[in-house]
């Protein structure tokens, strides 16, 4: 066999020696980067749980899961008293409408006048939000007594009443910027103002989350101390 043959051929082999050998440690290099990846998966896995199991953490779950049965019980019973909607009353039943629950907005309206229904409109969406206070209505034409009796004059007005007393009243929209294109947030502002909605619900919800968020950062931190 000529020399130049064989050194090529054994060239050739050491090369693909070589060539091999590197598939074999690439091969080797990506089943570490699996398992790696895997174990870090776990960790993050394991992590979680003891996360999940921090007693702060389940204490504000608890009080949380607690609070909100309490409130849906109050809602139910709300509901039952004739709240959570906007409800057309009679003369017959105004005072015990007005008596019944702790905050009430009735509207004294003319079935004819616009702004009447422009109250109505922002009212009807009200009522669902605030279920802490009743919002009815009385046509002031089949309620004479009670509108000689409040002395309302101008329609629409909007007696706002506590624990059957009336404390203030909106009187057409002088409150409101005196114009008809006011808004449904405008108006509940207004009643905010004057105590007889609030947004206390919300601020609870915030109070929960940040609450929430400083057990997972001290638990976090924990962790971190520990390692």
């Amino acid at each position: 066999m000529d020399p130049n043959t064989v050194k090529s051929t054994l060239s050739n082999l050491a090369f693909g020696n070589v060539m091999a050998a590197a598939a074999r440690d690439y091969q080797k290099e990506l089943l570490a980067q699996e398992k790696s990846q895997t174990s870090n998966s776990n960790n993050e896995e394991v992590d979680l749980d003891e996360l999940m199991d921090d007693p702060e953490l389940e204490k504000l779950h608890a009080d949380r899961i607690a609070a909100l049965k309490k409130e849906a019980e109050k809602r139910e019973a709300m509901k039952r008293q004739g709240h959570g909607e906007y409800r057309e009353i009679t003369e017959g039943d105004f005072l015990g409408e007005v008596t019944g629950s702790e905050k009430v907005i009735c509207h004294f309206y003319h079935h004819e006048f616009y702004r009447c229904k422009i109250m109505d409109k922002h009212l009807k969406t009200l009522a669902p939000k605030h279920l802490d206070t009743k919002f009815i209505k009385l046509d002031a034409e089949n309620a004479p007594f009670f509108v000689t009796k409040l002395g309302i004059k101008t329609l629409p007005c909007v007696i706002l009443f506590r624990k059957g007393i009336a404390t203030d009243r909106l009187v057409g929209f002088q409150d409101l910027g005196g114009k008809d294109d006011f808004s449904t947030k405008t108006l509940e502002i207004l009643l905010t103002k004057k105590g007889f909605i609030s947004e206390k619900k919300d601020e609870e919800e915030d109070e929960y989350d940040e609450s929430r968020r400083k057990a997972v950062r001290s638990s976090t931190n924990v962790d971190s101390d520990s390692d």
